[in-house]
């Protein structure tokens, strides 16, 4: 059964499931007794058949009726993927009962062929029950599909699908008790035989909804995938922007909900903040096919085969939990130098950021073996918040630093100037405006070499800190 779910309450749910199976195997008791009644009555081996039959239906029903009560239950610590089996193993057992419904009716059918003979004697009562015992299946075949449709329920499903045979099986016992009252009016003797050639009939009936019932039933016990759903899911996955490959897709049903669990590679540079962005991409593209399922998705870090030489030196930091900026890599007579800045914690010791560094550049040289040395800067990354004094006013450093910054020809404007003092050293941060067009290579420069230069013209500064600007976010 397939379909796109609709939103629902769960006590709506249960309830409505609820209803429908009670109502279920009210119908099938009334069914059973009255046709177990005209059987024994008119000695009709395909009414006893249907009687029979009726009978599993009813401990079927019975055994859905339970099933619904209990597969709605919430997870908990010791089912936690939830109830749903239970509507698929209740479904296995109806298919179990079919076949022993099937087994009599056959056994009994070939004795009366071949073995033994039997007098039937149909009734009106005969043709009433089974004329009734019609439009009951019928109405409640009706009634299962549609809530079984609405909720995807297996188990209502299953009962839908029997008493929807059980209509045309019932047709064919009709017609047999036809037969056997022709062969009675007109002395026909071999039309004597059609009541258990129609029970053979019903028993073909039950064969043919037992391995339909059979296959889907240990499909969902064994957790086989969907026909189909897998390549869907593969498919729109794989449309995902970011997804570079698609290593594991699996998926397993318990009762009206789906389980889907995923392994995606993506780029190994991503961050970590991306990576949880790519996740939720991939779960809304697997909803677009299974809108209810359960999804897990593990993010595989592969790498692109765009990688620059930087690309795969963060990738490294990366796997370190190191952050590394102000990456060089300079081609020295066909050898490659990178020098790097390294971030460790401020509370290490020298001997142990060493020692993480140690290890990091090694990593780094098996990883790109171009590299023919490395040189990092270690820096102590703040843990904690420094106090500081109130903002300043400098006048003399503010002149020193307006001068410095007329040196550099590509620096429209300086302004926004604070001077603060932080554990006794002085601070100082500016804006500076730059040409919109200028590349951000050449801002850093210009930004580096004016930090040097402001130091040696103000020397008790610490920290110089400038933030570049476009022209034409400082238009008036």
């Amino acid at each position: 059964m397939s379909g796109t779910p609709v939103s629902y309450s769960p006590s709506a749910m249960r309830a409505e499931k609820r209803a429908v199976a009670g109502s279920s195997v009210a119908a099938a008791l009334f069914i059973t007794g009255a046709k177990m009644i005209v059987g024994v009555t008119t000695g009709s081996l395909g009414i006893l058949s249907e009687a029979a039959h009726s009978a599993l239906d009813l401990i079927a029903a019975a055994l859905t009726f339970f099933s619904v009560g209990v597969s709605d239950k919430p997870a908990d610590a010791d089912h936690q993927y939830g109830h749903g089996k239970i509507e698929n193993f209740s479904a296995f057992l109806e298919t179990g009962l079919l076949l022993l419904t099937c087994a009599w009716v056959i056994y009994e059918a070939v004795l009366r062929l071949f073995f033994r003979r039997v007098e039937v004697e149909p009734s009106i009562w005969a043709f009433v029950v089974m004329l009734g015992s019609m439009a009951i299946d019928w109405w409640r075949s009706r009634a299962l599909g549609r809530i079984a449709s609405k909720y995807e329920s297996q188990a209502l499903e299953a009962d839908a699908l029997h008493f929807s045979t059980d209509v045309w099986s019932a047709g064919v016992v009709i017609v047999g008790l036809i037969l056997v009252l022709v062969s009675h009016s007109y002395r026909v003797s071999w039309l004597a035989k059609a009541d258990p050639v129609a029970a053979l009939f019903v028993a073909g009936v039950i064969v043919s909804v037992s391995w339909r019932l059979a296959r889907r039933t240990i499909d969902a016990l064994l957790d086989a995938a969907p026909t189909g759903v897998r390549n869907q899911i593969t498919d729109a996955v794989a449309s995902v922007d970011g997804v570079l490959e698609i290593g594991r897709v699996r998926i397993r049903r318990a009762g009206n909900r789906y389980f889907a669990d995923l392994a995606v590679g993506f780029a190994r540079t991503v961050t970590f903040q991306r990576s949880e962005q790519l996740v939720a991409a991939v779960t809304e593209a697997v909803h677009r096919i299974l809108p209810d399922a359960d999804v897990t998705v593990q993010p595989l870090p592969r790498a692109q085969r765009s990688e620059n030489i930087f690309d795969r030196i963060r990738a490294v930091a990366t796997r370190h939990n190191l952050n590394v900026h102000d990456i060089s890599v300079q081609d020295l007579a066909g050898r490659l130098h990178v020098e790097q800045h390294v971030e460790l914690d401020e509370n290490l010791t020298l001997k142990s950021a060493h020692d993480r560094v140690t290890e990091l550049e090694a990593d780094m040289r098996n990883e790109v073996p171009e590299i023919a040395d490395i040189l990092t800067h270690i820096e102590s990354e703040p843990a904690t918040i420094e106090p500081g004094d109130t903002l300043l006013r400098d006048a003399n450093l503010e002149r020193k630093l307006k001068k410095v910054a007329g040196e550099f020809p590509e620096i429209v404007d300086v302004h926004d100037v604070e001077v603060k003092k932080v554990r006794g050293r002085l601070y100082v941060s500016c804006h500076c405006t730059f040409s919109d067009d200028l590349p951000l290579a050449r801002v850093h420069d210009i930004q580096t070499e004016f930090e040097i230069r402001l130091k040696h013209a103000a020397p008790e500064l610490f920290r110089v800190l400038i933030h570049p600007e476009p022209s034409t976010d400082n238009r008036r």
